[in-house]
């Protein structure tokens, strides 16, 4: 297996922690029983962190199929090399930076941190387009 699915699996383990964290907050604020139930009822808003892991997780869930089809096509067309090697680090890395920003409220970094993230997606799609 090349280091770019590697890489790929890694960033579905993040998106499953990021499914985790603010599910379990949630938990935490509308409690068990309502969890537990159908949730016939409108719940309260969701809290300040709660809220922003849940966001975070949403930014995540709108690039993740576009780099993972990405990663995909450069290693069935045996395209993989230093652009794609270099564009999936910095992928996985930004987007594991950008959740603690974004769950801290810190504003501009994390946009930063998000073209970051595209950039990488851009390096793997060079070498396939």
């Amino acid at each position: 297996m090349t280091t770019e699915l590697h890489i790929l699996a890694w960033t579905l383990v993040l998106a499953l922690v990021q499914v985790l964290l603010p599910s379990v907050l949630r938990s935490r604020e509308t409690g068990i029983g309502y969890n537990g139930g159908p949730r016939d009822t409108p719940a309260a808003p969701p809290g300040k962190l709660t809220g922003r892991l849940m966001r975070a997780q949403a930014n995540l869930f709108e690039t993740l199929p576009v780099f993972a089809i990405a990663i995909l096509i450069a290693h069935l067309a045996g395209r993989e090399g230093t652009l794609t090697l270099w564009g999936a680090w910095l992928y996985v890395v930004a987007r594991v930076i950008y959740v603690p920003l974004y769950a801290a409220g810190i504003p501009f970094l994390r946009s930063l941190v998000w073209l970051v993230s595209l950039f990488g997606i851009s390096l793997v799609l060079v070498p396939i387009i």
